[in-house]
């Protein structure tokens, strides 16, 4: 049995099965780890959603911010925007099957085997392994199970975590730091408007993982979401998966026994 860890698919189906191809994915044996944004942007979203969901018995995916945009939609509470590629999923037959199965994935997922986590953005470097898992486990019930948190889900603040934070504003900001953050700055609090590389990073802020203080400097951490970095986060034990597939980059995915790279170009 192989693990594979793949970056974003971002709705592209053909890579994605080449992908398949070129790793010899046997659904029997293999396992796979999707680091999450299965949708948007990409030429087919509905045909990766359902692709990711017929083999749904065989991976573990994580929540990705565009994932998340889709539920939203789906959930009326925001419009989709120009660069979509949503609406064939939201008047597809099976849509509501595949959107309730979407909905209760989680955020982050243990992989204890491999002294890993999968999330799609990674870790806050001012929480401990531990303190991630709770906060994964507290705001993904919300997400299955509370229609009202989609109409609350947007937004950059609050920015720094508080214990004391409570309501819809704890959960965005947990939703936030797990699916959305790149750069942070030296209190640990998140910058969601900084993007780009990191020769990039603006005065002040810092990658998350390149954080002084981390406290999970110790565990491998699997993430996708910041395609700019090309796959190299420059940290021991902190693996970048999202090689811009659907920016005309390549789609990885990492074996994980033996840390073998498998790419194909999206081009």
């Amino acid at each position: 049995m192989s693990t594979y860890a793949i970056g974003d698919l971002q709705g592209c189906r053909a890579p994605f099965e080449a992908l398949l191809e070129t790793i010899n994915f046997d659904p029997q044996h293999d396992h796979l780890l999707l680091a999450g944004d299965l949708v948007n942007r990409g030429a087919d979203s509905l045909g990766t959603l359902r692709l990711v969901y017929h083999y749904r018995e065989h991976l573990d995916t994580v929540l990705g911010n565009h994932d998340l945009h889709l539920l939203a939609v789906a959930h009326n509470v925001t419009a989709p925007r120009g660069k979509d590629t949503l609406d064939p999923v939201l008047q597809a037959d099976d849509g509501p099957e595949l959107l309730a199965w979407l909905r209760r994935q989680p955020l982050l997922v243990d992989l204890p085997e491999f002294n890993a986590v999968l999330t799609h953005a990674g870790l806050p470097p001012m929480w401990t392994l531990d303190q991630a898992r709770q906060r994964a486990r507290e705001a993904e019930a919300v997400i299955a199970d509370d229609d009202a948190f989609f109409e609350q889900m947007y937004g950059n603040e609050p920015s720094l975590w508080d214990d004391t934070l409570t309501g819809y504003d704890r959960i965005r900001l947990i939703v936030n730091a797990l699916t959305r953050m790149r750069f942070v700055d030296p209190e640990g609090r998140l910058d969601l408007d900084a993007k780009g590389t990191l020769g990039d990073t603006p005065a002040g802020l810092m990658p998350w993982f390149d954080h002084p203080q981390r406290r999970t400097a110790d565990t491998r951490i699997l993430f996708g979401h910041w395609a700019a970095l090309e796959g190299r986060a420059p940290v021991e034990h902190v693996e970048a998966l999202d090689t811009g597939c659907v920016w005309g980059g390549c789609l990885t995915a990492l074996r994980l026994e033996d840390h073998a790279i498998f790419n194909v170009s999206c081009a």
